[in-house]
């Protein structure tokens, strides 16, 4: 029998998801607006809670203010990487001219960076509700508690690193590390709600020849995760070029990416054509309405909507309304895939 808080759980749970994927989103616009450093201090904005409006509201030194601040607070954090052994990313801090640029206030791209910082705080706020549920299962399924801890502790971690990111001024490898984390969140979530729906269902799905269907999901989700670190890779590089053209002549700077872009369109060549496969694969395995046909759908309409809005980037000067739905739907992907993966890993197999 399935009590109303394991009920909760997974109904919370499913909406966690969501929430943590508008969060991905609403960073999303806030890199495609260059929003990034619009609020150059955390967690406040400007030392307020609720952002300026005006260049009036802040006081004339406001841009030494913030580069001091920010010079103060990645001194610290380079001795924490020095005691870690990471001396030459220490160096790379201390030696990175642009965090010591100030950045002019602009109302737009300071409230655009607020509300994602309250979006951010909101979905905490989910995850922290979804762990006081969790205590439902501390007798039948402590994984599902341990992993629900630890899903907060890594969302403080996160809150924290995003800090760095704005004190660093964007450096690129912290914002590599803050995207994937966001990708161990939603593993995280995804990996307790499915358990979780497992727990309340009781059956065991039984069903033959699916060893190379594991293999290739798992694949799938390694590609994922490389295609999403790469296109972190050609943002940063799209920033450091659209800065260093004045941000004129849009419609050239895919061309001056380099190899990097390179990389991600031939990976993301090799996403198609591997989930082609194992669409046709759970096609032929399952029918109705069995839940990996349905991923399997939801991943195929994913793979569209990333095929369409990839040729408006490369084609079209880097559109910001694609580049936001680009990143989203890049890790939508990966969170279907990663479900998909669950729920076939956990299907026993026979042999006829």
């Amino acid at each position: 029998m399935v009590s109303r808080a394991e009920k909760r759980f997974i109904r919370l749970n499913l909406l966690t998801i969501v929430v943590t994927l508008l969060l991905i989103l609403a960073g999303g616009i806030v890199r495609s607006t260059g929003s990034g450093m619009g609020c150059p201090d955390w967690p406040k904005c400007f030392d307020q809670y609720i952002p300026p409006t005006h260049l009036s509201q802040l006081p004339a030194n406001y841009k030494d203010k913030y580069v001091a601040e920010r010079v103060a607070k990645n001194e610290r954090f380079a001795k924490t990487l020095e005691k870690m052994g990471k001396a030459h990313l220490a160096d790379s801090i201390r030696h990175d001219t642009s965090i010591l640029q100030p950045e002019t206030f602009n109302v737009a791209k300071t409230w655009t960076e607020y509300l994602n910082r309250l979006m951010g705080a909101f979905t905490g706020f989910f995850l922290v509700g979804l762990l006081v549920y969790s205590f439902a299962y501390r007798k039948t399924a402590t994984r599902i508690l341990v992993l629900s801890i630890l899903n907060v502790i890594i969302v403080g971690f996160q809150a924290w690193l995003g800090s760095i990111v704005v004190s660093t001024n964007l450096m690129p490898w912290i914002v590599t590390v803050h995207m994937l984390l966001a990708l161990v969140i939603l593993a995280i979530l995804v990996y307790t709600y499915n358990y979780a729906r497992q727990l309340q269902e009781q059956t065991v799905v039984i069903m033959s020849n699916i060893f190379w269907l594991k293999v290739l999901t798992l694949v799938s989700v390694a590609l994922s995760t490389i295609q999403v670190v790469l296109g972190t890779e050609v943002r940063e590089a799209i920033d450091a070029i659209s800065k260093n053209m004045m941000y004129n002549d849009r419609g050239s700077w895919v061309s001056k990416v380099g190899d990097v872009f390179s990389y991600h369109r031939d990976v993301a060549i090799l996403v198609l054509i591997l989930n082609v496969v194992i669409y046709k694969i759970v096609k032929d395995k399952f029918n109705g309405k069995a839940r990996a046909l349905l991923v399997g759908n939801g991943i195929a309409i994913v793979l569209i909507i990333q095929i369409v809005t990839g040729l408006l980037l490369s084609n079209f000067a880097l559109p910001p309304y694609a580049q936001a739905l680009h990143i989203l739907f890049s890790t939508a992907l990966f969170t279907l895939q990663y479900y998909l993966y669950l729920l076939v890993y956990r299907t026993d197999t026979y042999h006829q």
